[in-house]
């Protein structure tokens, strides 16, 4: 018995449209990066990028769960000494660019390595219910259909 390992001219990439009003973001988060990485294909080579095209519209719209929307604050760093800065999750998802608290999530879920920098680029967040890749004919992907628990109306 040998192992399989795909080739990269056989790899079929296809692009797949997810609606993220009232699902929440962990949950999201885990289809997503398993989508990018390609772990639900059962060609799944780790060291190839086998995985899909995401687009992911209405991200201002994601819910957290418990009182994380107060609780948890996203950190980063000026360079500065003294510069640590922090944000409530409220703040960034009323702020100017809501749809990183989706992207951060799938970022955190996948392993670091020029690899995964590679994969995080096929993936299209917008805050809006307009997006440019029409073109590319995505599938729509029901997220909120494969588990009760997935969607919060709140």
């Amino acid at each position: 018995m040998s192992t399989f390992s795909i080739k990269p001219s056989e790899i079929d990439k296809k692009w797949v449209l997810i609606d993220a009003t009232n699902l929440v973001v962990g949950r999201l988060a885990s289809v997503i990066a398993m989508r990018l990485r390609g772990k639900h294909l059962p060609t799944f080579t780790r060291h190839m990028d086998m995985g899909d095209n995401v687009v992911v519209i209405n991200a201002d719209k994601v819910k957290l769960t418990g009182r994380k929307l107060d609780q948890h604050k996203f950190y980063w760093h000026t360079g500065f000494p003294g510069g640590i800065k922090d944000r409530t999750a409220r703040e960034l998802l009323e702020g100017r660019f809501p749809e990183r608290v989706l992207e951060n999530a799938v970022r955190r879920m996948l392993p670091g390595g020029p690899l995964t920098r590679a994969q995080l680029k096929n993936l299209k967040v917008y805050s809006g219910a307009e997006h440019p890749h029409e073109a590319q004919q995505p599938t729509k992907l029901d997220v909120a259909a494969m588990n009760s628990k997935n969607v919060r109306v709140k």
